[in-house]
């Protein structure tokens, strides 16, 4: 039996700089790692992702939602993890300030895009910037489902999230 974890995430970029977090050694997940700002989503926002990433935005960067241009819903990634159906929805946009606040979570740092993928990255994290950096912005939302390639190799599958009613 799984049990789900949904997660909301956002690629912030100011230029050419990732907005990064290098989390907390005390972090239950992914600790010491690199990886985007966001968190998981509270019980009242579990039909409003968006909500919980504006949010996550002001908890972890002091942020506001009219300092931050065209977020967007970009990707679904949807992983097993061990008992767990992980759901993560990331959006990306676009900030004019630098400037950020600092919390327990870890330490924020704007990092050069050539420079994103050279840092310790979650899997499933690291496929997605990857795709996002070699593809960017898509006028369709982008599915990721974790899996496996036909020789055994982790990967992530992707697929163009569509409405065929609204054909």
């Amino acid at each position: 039996m799984f049990r789900t974890r949904m997660i909301a995430t956002a690629m912030l970029f100011n230029g050419n700089d990732l907005l990064m977090m290098k989390r907390s050694p005390q972090r239950t997940l992914n600790p010491g790692m690199w990886a985007a700002v966001g968190g998981h989503l509270e019980p009242e926002e579990l039909n409003d992702p968006r909500a919980a990433c504006l949010r996550e935005i002001y908890e972890e960067t002091g942020l506001r939602e009219d300092e931050i241009i065209d977020l967007r819903l970009r990707y679904i990634l949807i992983r097993a993890n061990r008992q767990e159906l992980r759901q993560q929805f990331v959006y990306s946009g676009y900030t004019a300030r630098r400037d950020t606040i600092q919390t327990d979570e870890g330490v924020l740092h704007w990092i050069p895009r050539t420079e994103a993928l050279q840092r310790e990255i979650p899997f499933i994290f690291h496929r997605l910037l990857e795709h996002y950096l070699q593809n960017g912005p898509a006028p369709h939302i982008w599915v990721g489902t974790a899996g496996f390639t036909d020789t055994a190799q982790p990967t992530v599958h992707w697929t163009a999230l569509c409405d065929p009613g609204a054909v």
